[in-house]
């Protein structure tokens, strides 16, 4: 699955979104971030590169090996949001294209818990230092419902869509899937954040791809939450 991941259209535009996360956090050379959901090191790797301090986390030993094998300066670690414990140590964290938010749904036990995400957001807020940022993108409900397929389902009391895929590997077998992803309203992510004591920045829809900021609309499938952890 590692290296299918990298094949699906969404990793296309990894330069563009690391231009845009470099800009709106306001990063420079020497922060260190977290880089939660790091899949194969996408992201993690482009920061590197840029004299950022990094340490990608996974819950993924596949993910995680494929990210290492890499030569980078970025530091990886096999571990679930869920149950991370670091605290005022980062500049900046970043969680992009659902890697640790989100996804954190199955059927047997998350779409009965809509605290999942929550307990991610508020791991993520207590990692960074006062006045650090949160970059983190989230499926949009309003597109979700807007342009369903009939691959898609979407359960209207937890907001959470479920697909029929196909996924190849390197090999070019195929093999049956389904994920289940919760989707957000920018009001739930603005009192998320709230809760967990971040001061939200701004919202915004973004393109795929291009990565365009744009104001909060039902025509693209993602937001991007900006976020900042108080002082005091």
């Amino acid at each position: 699955m590692g290296d299918a991941y990298l094949r699906y259209s969404f990793t296309y535009g990894t330069e563009n979104e690391v231009d845009c996360l470099y800009d709106v956090l306001g990063l420079k050379p020497g922060d260190r971030i977290l880089d939660v959901g790091c899949g194969p090191g996408r992201h993690s790797h482009l920061f590197a590169e840029r004299e950022i301090d990094v340490l990608g986390i996974d819950i993924s030993n596949e993910f995680i090996k494929l990210a290492s094998d890499e030569k980078s300066k970025a530091n990886f670690l096999r571990q679930d949001v869920r149950e991370m414990d670091f605290e005022d140590e980062f500049d900046a964290v970043i969680s992009m294209c659902q890697g640790g938010f989100g996804l954190l749904c199955d059927p047997e036990s998350s779409i009965q818990n809509p605290d999942m995400d929550l307990r991610a957001l508020e791991n993520m807020a207590r990692a960074l230092k006062p006045g650090g940022k949160l970059a983190l993108s989230a499926f949009s409900s309003y597109f979700q419902i807007q342009y369903l397929s009939d691959n898609d389902s979407f359960d209207a009391l937890n907001g959470v869509n479920r697909e029929d895929i196909e996924i190849m590997n390197t090999r070019g077998e195929k093999k049956a899937a389904v994920t289940w992803t919760t989707c957000f309203t920018p009001r739930e992510l603005r009192l998320m954040s709230q809760k967990v004591g971040l001061v939200v920045k701004n919202i915004w829809s973004v393109t795929p791809i291009e990565y365009k900021l744009l104001p909060c609309d039902i025509e693209n499938p993602e937001f991007l939450l900006l976020a900042e952890k108080a002082t005091q």
